[in-house]
């Protein structure tokens, strides 16, 4: 039986630091996955592995180091 293929039916682009594109590639290579579904398996399950206290933490020390967009100023929404 062949494998159906999961719809992704929005796109944009998005940039990453090297640190993050590297992240990426690697699980392309472990998982065999696209970016495009690695993104969304990420995005879709992050309550399934991630902390929110520490994602918490990790937003806000972001936002403090980098600070933020203005409201209504992100190119994605």
């Amino acid at each position: 039986m062949a494998a159906r293929r999961y719809p992704l039916p929005k796109r944009f682009q998005a940039a990453l630091s090297e640190e993050a594109y590297a992240r990426l590639r690697e699980l392309n290579t472990r998982y065999g996955l696209g970016n495009n579904y690695l993104l969304t398996i990420m995005l879709e399950r992050l309550d399934d592995f991630a902390d929110p206290e520490k994602l918490d933490t990790a937003f806000k020390e972001f936002i403090t180091q980098y600070g933020a967009p203005a409201s209504g100023m992100s190119r994605n929404a």
